[in-house]
């Protein structure tokens, strides 16, 4: 009896859901949604982890295609995260955002903040941010040795941005004289840029909460987490029966005489079939940035074709360059030997890895490859 009076409460409360229209639930749910990866972004923008960014992106911008959001809070949230893309690669000139090749993701972010800055109240940090960007999109193409490029963003900048001649006079002389470590460039550094975008979000989640989903998601976990940890202590309280039980049990088992025992198989035999065929190949669209060479399309591509492409490129980048080189020796000047995570910061070295500019730093030392190609022998710290 007890199932069918269950089936008779769902039922009415199907019922009783029916007086919403299925569209307006929809709705809500989806701005929840919205609302949840929004959060996301910037909590990972916070901790810097750009692979995690970039897939919640992807969700993002399918959810924000949706004809039911159509409030003004949903468009800035589109475009507050559109900004965040191009910060956080905004060293990455290979990245691409506009149809045009020539314009630098910063450059990229400060036209979305000239959108963004009118709803922020404190005027003081619309101004910071914009020096920020002026003086990062100069100092980027600096450190990759994109002198006309640096040009190119100052001059856009003198185009659509207002801000002091001071600014631009100590610009040029820095772009003229090729100083990468003025203390103009340290003093607005990069890192300085993420916190005061950062502080940035944490005045506009405080006054535009979306985090409805986040605490809700959050009570089922912590709840889940409390049954498992009952059933932890079910487990060990019998465990213990058993225990005593055994101990009780242990005379009567000393008086009898030990058989030989059969041998236990401790090798797991079963082997899983991990292999999956073609036919479960999903289609990957990038939409999220463009290519140099898809600089207006739309590109499919399964997760395999995907890898086969980044290791190609990978392979093309293997050879050790005299301005790799050149890069690699300036960072452990400034930064020390074994800082390898820190000087791929300030570099572009061609997807590679902290590992790789370590075997290079040992083959340099060990080969004496500074006189060489001319480069002068660091005192390593």
């Amino acid at each position: 009896m007890e199932p069918e009076s269950n089936n008779k409460t769902v039922t009415e409360d199907i019922s009783t859901d029916e007086s919403v229209s299925f569209p307006r639930i929809t709705a809500v749910v989806t701005r929840w949604t919205l609302d949840f990866t929004f959060v996301s972004l910037c909590r990972y923008f916070k901790e810097g982890k750009i692979d995690e960014f970039d897939e919640m992106l992807s969700i993002f911008e399918a959810i924000s295609l949706s004809p039911s959001l159509k409030r003004a809070a949903d468009d800035k949230k589109t475009l507050i995260c559109a900004f965040l893309a191009r910060i956080l690669h905004g060293k990455q000139l290979d990245v691409q955002y506009e149809e045009d090749a020539n314009v630098t993701p910063l450059v990229s972010a400060a036209n979305i903040w000239s959108d963004l800055k009118d709803s922020v109240a404190d005027k003081k940090l619309v101004q910071n941010v914009g020096l920020l960007l002026l003086v990062q999109s100069v100092a980027v193409c600096l450190e990759k040795g994109q002198r006309s490029s640096a040009s190119s963003a100052l001059k856009w900048f003198e185009e659509n941005y207002e801000f002091p001649e001071s600014f631009r006079s100590k610009l040029l002389k820095i772009m003229t004289e090729r100083e990468t470590y003025h203390p103009l460039l340290t003093s607005f550094s990069f890192s300085r840029l993420k916190e005061t975008i950062q502080s940035f979000l944490d005045d506009y989640l405080e006054k535009n909460p979306s985090d409805y989903l986040l605490k809700a998601a959050t009570k089922v976990a912590q709840s889940s987490e409390m049954n498992e940890t009952m059933e932890d202590v079910e487990k060990q309280d019998s465990s213990l029966t058993e225990m005593d039980k055994d101990s009780s049990d242990s005379a009567k088992e000393n008086s009898i005489a030990r058989r030989p025992r059969s041998r236990r198989k401790h090798l797991f035999t079963k082997t899983a079939d991990v292999w999956k065929p073609d036919s479960c190949k999903k289609v990957v669209v990038c939409v999220t940035r463009l290519s140099k060479q898809e600089s207006s399309q739309t590109i499919q591509r399964t997760p395999a074709e995907t890898s086969m492409n980044q290791n190609k490129r990978r392979k093309a980048r293997q050879k050790w360059t005299e301005q790799l080189d050149r890069y690699l020796v300036n960072g452990v000047q400034r930064h020390g030997e074994g800082k390898w995570s820190h000087i791929l910061l300030d570099y572009d070295f061609q997807g590679r890895t902290g590992t790789m500019l370590k075997d290079r730093w040992r083959t340099l030392m060990k080969t004496d490859k500074f006189g060489d190609r001319g480069l002068a022998a660091p005192s390593c710290r």
